[in-house]
């Protein structure tokens, strides 16, 4: 297929990838040419006779594979926004022979050797040299003959159970999807939702990724909302026997690579260092957090008239916060327009803080229709990038919000940056898309991301922009959620979507008082998660669980967190963070939400010190910490950035937690 256009750079402005040309049958023979290639590449890298040097070993490491980059970037982003059947058959079968790819050269004994030999003395060389070593490491290059081979195979079932996961989750996302040809079944529902809802003379209403589904704050029915809620925690059973299997297998990984469990492992090239670093954190919020939610509990019990079941949580917290706060959350709905949101408030605040701009880019195609591109450029106007966002769900797009590179940036290849983000905002029928004030955070983070990327200066790929360990990478984004609220990008973009009105100063006033209630649920929800993730990687090898929800609820309660009406933000079956990733993803990382906080959290308090949003801010923050990228120690970074060690107290203040 001489006309792949995978086989050579693309040629749109910032090597945008040209989905217009791509198709289906296009990724099998690129991703087989991109990972031959790559071999070639590292055996003569490996058999070089000329003495290793940085040159001709690790940089000539970070110049190979071009094609398989290119490929894999495109393929699994696509992936997860758009996956068709095709797409899903294509990563069934090219997931293991990634895995199989990645340890051919990351157990290559004569490469690993040539590392060993090369020396620098240049400090950013000497970083990356030292993160290869450590990469090599970690994936086993120290291992006997016979380890290793037990290592591949690990790897190999891990990547297939992982990609089993992943799929049967998106087919459940609405193959469990909430039912109904009865309207009034679905009363408390914005007519706007079930306009988008409505097909073929039935009501669907999809799943989202995790437990306690936004419907249950406005569905009348309780009914509807106990359906709606068991069709939520009981999606995707067949996952309960994977996450066992998954589970065993990184014990028995860690085991061989010399630690303890999985957890130990996960930890270790983390800010944490160590397990017990991230259990004293976690330790620290339990107590104060189910004192928090039982007090929210018996005032939703009063409110109620009855003892609240764990599906009425959600609606009788909005009539608390109305009773207490006169504040109803719906109200701010009209408010907050899908494209005001994006350009007056987040483009907005990211041109008052850094002093960029944005224009639109109708000439280049997305993926998917959905998708739009802007330019981004720098205060004096030359090119930075590009930023693609793609707002709306799908059936064939995974859950959650995020984002990711098309196009790292770096010196190496004299690239810039291309970011994209994805949400699941549900796609009106007609008319305006109006979003939650959640949705307005979740945009606002996930652009913290794309600034990470956007803002990268490095010279190499592999610390690019988010190549920042994983229980770092969520803070730049998290301290960008506080431009959300900000008075003056607030009153820039929240305007009735009809009569364009700003939001009422006394309807603002009473978000900002009702801001901490509800805190308890939100916080054990997310912690009842980080420990349930915690207890499946800490598992000792050969350890046998015999039952994965047995297992689950027990470890709940060995931590502290059983609570009935509160499960985890992510049970087992739907914990996708953890288990749809063979290779580790968030496993063992789910804490890192908390740790960041605490960094962000302290961060907020010094960008309010400081001015707020002011140039001078942006400017600091964008030096010291965002375009370094993975190119020196994290915490180095955020030292020179808050010219000391963070503070816990921020966080805790922010939740509610200080007694």
């Amino acid at each position: 297929m001489a006309d792949n256009p995978f086989f050579a750079p693309s040629t749109l402005p910032y090597q945008l990838p040209p989905f217009a040309q791509i198709r289906e049958e296009h990724y099998l023979p690129a991703f087989e040419r991109g990972m031959a290639d790559q071999l070639q590449e590292v055996a003569a890298i490996a058999n070089n006779p000329e003495p290793a040097t940085f040159a001709n070993t690790v940089e000539a490491l970070e110049r190979s594979g071009q094609i398989l980059k290119r490929t894999s970037i495109v393929f699994f982003s696509i992936a997860s926004s758009d996956a068709t059947d095709g797409i899903r058959a294509i990563e069934t079968e090219i997931s293991p022979k990634l895995t199989k790819h990645r340890d051919a050269i990351h157990l290559d004994r004569a490469l690993y050797a040539r590392i060993k030999q090369v020396t620098t003395e240049d400090p950013e060389e000497a970083w990356l040299l030292e993160k290869y070593r450590v990469d090599f490491v970690r994936a086993g290059a120290e291992l006997s003959e016979e380890e290793q081979e037990r290592l591949k195979a690990l790897n190999e079932e891990l990547s297939t159970l992982s990609t089993t996961f992943s799929q049967n989750l998106l087919t459940a996302s609405t193959a469990s999807a909430l039912v109904t040809e009865d309207r009034t079944e679905l009363d408390g529902l914005a007519e706007s939702t079930l306009q988008a809802i409505h097909k073929d003379g039935k009501y669907v209403l999809p799943l989202l990724n995790f437990t306690n589904q936004p419907a249950l704050a406005e569905l009348t029915d309780r009914e509807t909302r106990r359906k709606l809620y068991e069709l939520s925690v009981g999606r995707a059973p067949e996952n309960f026997e994977l996450a066992v299997r998954m589970a065993t297998l990184r014990a028995e990984r860690a085991a061989l690579l010399g630690y303890p469990n999985h957890a130990a492992y996960a930890v270790a090239d983390q800010t944490a260092k160590t397990t017990e670093a991230v259990e004293e954190l976690l330790a620290k919020l339990v107590g104060p957090t189910m004192a928090n939610a039982r007090r929210e509990a018996e005032a939703l019990s009063e409110q109620a008239g009855f003892a609240i079941e764990p599906w009425d949580w959600s609606f009788y917290a909005e009539k608390v916060r109305k009773a207490r706060y006169d504040f109803d959350s719906s109200e701010l709905h009209p408010y907050f327009e899908l494209d005001r949101v994006l350009k007056d408030g987040i483009f907005h605040a990211a041109t008052e803080l850094y002093g960029i701009t944005f224009a639109d880019r109708t000439d280049l195609i997305g993926y998917h229709p959905d998708v739009r591109v802007y330019e981004v450029f720098d205060t004096d106007g030359a090119p930075l990038g590009l930023f693609l966002f793609d707002p709306y769900a799908r059936p064939t797009k995974r859950g959650g919000a995020w984002m990711n590179n098309l196009v790292d940036q770096s010196h190496l290849f004299g690239e810039l940056p291309v970011v994209m983000n994805n949400l699941n905002v549900t796609k009106p029928a007609e008319g305006p898309t109006l979003l939650t004030f959640y949705e307005v955070s979740t945009a606002f983070h996930e652009f913290g991301h794309a600034l990470h990327g956007l803002f990268s200066d490095v010279r190499f790929p592999r610390v690019s922009g988010t190549e920042v360990p994983r229980d770092f990478v969520e803070y730049p984004s998290q301290v960008n959620e506080m431009w959300a609220t900000w008075p003056s990008v607030l009153a820039n973009f929240a305007r009735h979507h009809e009569t364009g009105e700003p939001v009422p100063d006394e309807l603002l006033e009473k978000m900002r008082a009702a801001e901490k209630f509800n805190q308890g649920f939100t916080t054990l929800e997310y912690l009842a998660a980080t420990l349930l993730d915690w207890a499946w990687h800490k598992l000792a090898p050969g350890e046998d669980v015999k039952d994965a929800e047995a297992f689950e609820a027990a470890a709940l309660e060995r931590a502290g967190v059983a609570f009935p009406l509160v499960r985890p933000r992510y049970r087992t079956n739907y914990f996708a963070h953890i288990f749809s990733d063979g290779v580790g993803g968030y496993s063992a990382g789910y804490y890192s939400y908390i740790w960041s906080e605490v960094l962000d959290a302290d961060s907020v308090e010094w960008f309010k010190e400081n001015g707020g949003l002011r140039r001078e801010n942006g400017d600091h923050f964008r030096s010291r910490l965002l375009s370094v990228g993975g190119s020196k120690d994290a915490m180095d970074a955020f030292r020179d950035f808050r010219g000391r060690d963070p503070r816990i107290e921020p966080l805790l203040e922010r939740r509610g937690l200080l007694t």
